[in-house]
């Protein structure tokens, strides 16, 4: 028997994007979200509705915690007006929804334990893991062994990156909704096992970028969060 596992991260309210990696992905029978649903993007809560009607089991993200209380602490400029904007979206049975998120998540997948978090296992919302060599591959050992599962998924950097080691894989899907690798285009990861073999793979997929940036501009969010989808920065 053979599972398939959809990875995604960093949606950001972009449900355009997100259904082009749901289409480009097929058939799945799971999937996880290392957090950011909302933020940045146009549609929050199309986002969680999409969330929802997939059934995609989630960590809470930094966006997540922030825009349901309100509170953008720490943020760039572009960040608090956005962060604050899709605040004031929200319903309030969605800002519960959003923070009854769990920080972490353990899943097991036919016998492999997938460890789900948006920062790191040392600081599970806020910490950025950027790939190596900004982020030593010692380090992410050091994370992978603390989890103790075979596969550590984190986001909130919005790069994609698998590193594989004697003890698993650390990984990061990269972002659905608003990539900063310089690529454009909306990123995920497919987890494969099948008995003892396990594949891990990293997808991009092209979605309608016009149809968010123009939506951006036209709810009177900064013209730079439009920009930076075609740069993929």
């Amino acid at each position: 028997m053979t599972s398939k596992v959809l990875i995604l991260a960093d949606i950001h309210a972009n449900p355009p994007a997100l259904k082009a990696v749901l289409d480009d992905a097929g058939k799945v029978d799971r999937i996880l979200c290392a957090g950011d649903i909302v933020d940045y993007n146009p549609w929050p809560l199309e986002a969680l509705r999409m969330v929802e009607e997939h059934h995609i089991a989630s960590v809470i993200g930094n966006h997540d915690r922030d825009c349901a209380q309100g509170s953008p602490v720490g943020y760039n400029p572009y960040a608090q007006q956005s962060c604050a904007w899709t605040h004031n979206q929200l319903t309030e049975e969605a800002k519960r929804w959003l923070l009854a998120l769990p920080e972490k998540m353990r899943v097991d997948v036919d016998g492999q334990t997938v460890f789900l978090c948006h920062g790191s296992p040392r600081g599970l919302v806020d910490e950025y893991v950027f790939p190596p060599p900004y982020t030593p591959r010692k380090l992410l050992r050091e994370y992978l062994c603390e989890v103790k599962s075979n596969i550590l998924v984190m986001g909130h950097t919005h790069v994609a990156f698998i590193e594989e080691f004697p003890e698993g894989w650390v990984i990061n899907p990269g972002s659905v909704g608003q990539p900063r690798d310089r690529d454009p285009r909306a990123s995920y990861a497919i987890l494969t096992v099948d008995v003892s073999e396990v594949s891990l793979t990293l997808h991009r997929v092209e979605y309608d970028v016009d149809e968010t940036a123009a939506r951006i501009i036209a709810v009177g969010l900064p013209h730079f969060l439009s920009q930076r989808l075609y740069l993929g920065i």
